[in-house]
């Protein structure tokens, strides 16, 4: 497939160790950036993932650990970033955690990292990543969300994971009209199940799941310079799946 280019740009993405995270990261290395492996644990998977970046046409890759819930350790994570790259003119928020239980079978614990990786590890990241982005009058966020959060979709399984994701499209749409006349944009990528998901329901939408690839075509598409006027905006990755039906 493919994608822009995006020679001489520093791309950060979240999460980037393992799974869809990892493919977006492995994407715009395709692309010519120079790419940063976020990963909070997953040290062996994350180098493994940089190695990958560079085989695959990477400018640079380097590995960075950080709590994306903490906001010493974001702002820990993009000083790292930008002293080895310069400023993150691409932000990926991919890190989320997923909690498959009836919501008052979830420790409280369990809840709140559930929110807080979703939402507010959303929210620090890009907050962090803007004043550099403002001030060179460019730069691309994409939010990773849910399918079909925006209709407010609630179920008493896995039920804070659905308010996070609602939340973090209320965030992109926001954010989207922040900055508006700063030359960024801010969109969202929401798919429904993919290739590596941890369940998968008796009827998938086509009879499969989402592969990365799925993913990876709408990633180039906000990313592409011919994109500058979309923002805003949030593309299901679902494979036409209309939850009204489960």
């Amino acid at each position: 497939m493919d994608g822009p280019d995006l020679t001489g740009q520093t791309v950060l993405v979240t999460g980037a160790g393992r799974g869809v995270g990892r493919e977006f990261l492995l994407a715009t290395a395709d692309c010519g950036a120079k790419t940063a492996v976020h990963y909070h644990t997953s040290a062996d998977a994350a180098r493994e993932t940089a190695a990958d970046a560079r085989d695959r046409g990477a400018e640079a890759a380097t590995t960075v650990q950080a709590d994306v819930t903490d906001p010493d350790g974001v702002d820990g994570l993009f000083g790292t970033v930008e002293s080895e790259f310069g400023s993150v003119d691409v932000l990926v928020n991919n890190v989320g955690d997923f909690a498959p239980a009836r919501w008052d079978d979830l420790s409280f614990e369990a809840w709140n990292r559930v929110l807080e990786t979703n939402l507010n590890g959303t929210y620090l990241c890009s907050k962090r990543a803007l004043p550099e982005m403002r001030e060179a009058g460019s730069g691309r966020i994409v939010n990773v969300g849910y399918a079909s959060s925006e209709r407010a979709m609630v179920s008493p399984k896995n039920f804070p994971y659905f308010v996070a994701k609602t939340g973090v499209l209320m965030f992109t749409r926001m954010l989207a009209a922040d900055t508006q006349d700063d030359g960024i944009t801010v969109n969202a990528i929401s798919p429904y199940v993919v290739e590596n998901s941890d369940e998968f329901p008796a009827d998938l939408p086509r009879d499969r799941p989402a592969s990365f690839e799925d993913l990876i075509a709408p990633l180039y598409f906000f990313l592409d310079p011919d994109s500058g006027y979309v923002s805003g905006e949030n593309i299901e990755v679902d494979g036409g799946w209309l939850p009204e039906d489960v």
